[in-house]
């Protein structure tokens, strides 16, 4: 898994878990009250589809979910996912949420109650702040003549490394592993694993990779299959096991290594290889291998 796109990916595959998902709804925007729960909330289409310049075009959300309480859709929700400071946002969220309305808009003759549109962007930077604008009117230059008719749009935007800990804490799912990292990871420049049980371990273990770039974190998937109860601790256990052992592996390869070149500048000290051929041998420019001769205080 590599670049953003991946990220994207394995974050919108954990969020997508309704117990993930509400479990975000409630610690930030109700103060973790139990507000939303994992029943009321159905799978809505990402997707929405305009008709622009005569043309169809599609945007999509990272994940969106409807929120019904009483059989009646009261309103959707949808998270956008950031790992970095994106400049033009407030417009995307604002396209999305209006694409939104644009739908119910065209239902003039239903009796379905128009309903909200939610939008939440997490920011998932750990060193440093949102530093891009949080609505429009922090983006667009507005002449000071028309601005009291232009309408401003702010993003609903989190900040989850710069929660307090005591909401961080609020999370009950696998969210709050992924908070407590990105928490710890700012303010300690380091991690240690908490003993907190892993509901959903191949979709967090996907993201931890993609968050760390540590692919030692997806590699231990296979290993923890079957196992009914997970920690990260015992995930980080795994992951410096593979780290030692990788270690020694690069070790001996190094040595071996070492020890070529050493035969090799023996060779041409014994006038049997020329400094050009031991070059080519060590897979080095003759100006590499002279420099190793020099440190080691050797004359080829």
């Amino acid at each position: 898994m590599k670049g953003n796109k991946e990220k994207d990916i394995t974050q919108k595959t954990l969020e997508r878990y309704n117990d993930v998902f509400a479990d975000i709804i409630n610690v930030l925007l109700f103060d973790g009250r139990r507000v939303v729960t994992e029943d009321s909330l159905t799978e809505a289409m990402p997707g929405s589809v305009l008709k622009m310049d005569g043309r169809i075009r599609t945007q999509y959300r990272d994940i969106a979910k409807y929120w019904h309480n009483s059989k009646i859709k009261l309103s959707m929700f949808g998270l956008e996912n950031q790992t970095k400071p994106e400049k033009r946002m407030p417009l995307r969220v604002f396209g999305y949420d209006g694409a939104k309305y644009v739908r119910q808009a065209r239902k003039e003759n239903s009796k379905e109650a128009i309903y909200p549109v939610i939008t939440l962007v997490l920011y998932f930077g750990y060193n440093g702040r949102w530093s891009q604008p949080k609505s429009l009117f922090e983006l667009l230059e507005i002449d000071k003549e028309i601005k009291p008719y232009v309408n401003d749009f702010k993003m609903n935007l989190f900040e989850i490394a710069y929660l307090d800990r005591e909401k961080i804490d609020m999370f009950k799912s696998d969210f709050w592993i992924l908070a407590d990292y990105l928490y710890q990871m700012r303010v300690n420049r380091e991690y240690a694993a908490g003993d907190r049980l892993i509901e959903h371990v191949d979709e967090l273990l996907l993201l931890m990779t993609a968050m760390t770039r540590d692919y030692r974190f997806e590699e231990t998937i296979n290993e923890l299959k079957g196992k009914e109860q997970v920690t990260m601790c015992e995930v980080l256990d795994i992951v410096e096991a593979r780290g030692i052992e990788k270690g020694i592996e690069k070790g001996r390869q190094e040595g071996i290594k070492e020890g070529t070149i050493n035969v090799l500048i023996s060779l041409v000290n014994d006038g049997i290889l020329s400094v050009s051929d031991a070059a080519k041998r060590a897979s080095m420019s003759e100006e590499s291998f002279r420099d190793v001769c020099k440190h080691k205080q050797i004359n080829p």
